[in-house]
């Protein structure tokens, strides 16, 4: 993998379709961060969410409890959502494959700005599904054709006229 790749919509509709429980690594318990107003959203679309941050570990997170590593959370999960640096990417995915078979992880999605294309390689040698640089919670209201208040471009409904010919 030597330049990042591109997800066609059919395949990052499949992701979200495909998953119920997303592990949120560095969600923050501050209500004005973004992973908050991700894990916010992503919940109310049905999706359990649940929040892996060290410093918070223990307290909850819209009703969730914080766990410090994928390791600790109690059951099942398809998705591990980073939300930390690039850097950082690395050995989150490391643990996620490490316990990927244990934990039924699927999907190892960096968001934006996030890309550590080693990591995705090894996630990838290892059966796992990878997504760089992009966000869930806004691939999700894209592709569901939600007009946001975010002023993201969808792509697909357009406020350009068309221009008609009268004959």
């Amino acid at each position: 993998m030597s330049a990042l790749p591109s997800y066609s919509n059919k395949d990052l509709l499949a992701i979200l379709q495909g998953t119920r429980t997303i592990a949120m690594v560095g969600a923050s318990p501050k209500w004005n961060r973004p992973s908050f107003f991700a894990m916010k959203y992503l919940q109310e679309k049905g999706y359990r969410v649940i929040p892996v941050n060290p410093g918070a570990a223990g307290t909850e997170i819209l009703g969730e409890t914080v766990y410090a590593s994928l390791a600790e959370i109690p059951g099942r999960f398809e998705m591990v959502d980073i939300f930390r640096n690039s850097a950082a990417a690395g050995p989150i995915t490391e643990e996620a494959i490490a316990v990927a078979g244990e934990k039924g992880i699927k999907v190892i999605w960096m968001q934006l700005g996030v890309i550590n294309v080693e990591a995705a390689a090894k996630a990838e040698a290892a059966g796992l599904t990878v997504v760089m640089d992009r966000c869930p919670k806004i691939e999700f209201g894209r592709l569901h054709s939600e007009l946001s208040w975010g002023g993201f471009n969808s792509g697909i409904i357009s406020a350009k006229r068309r221009r008609v010919r009268l004959s």
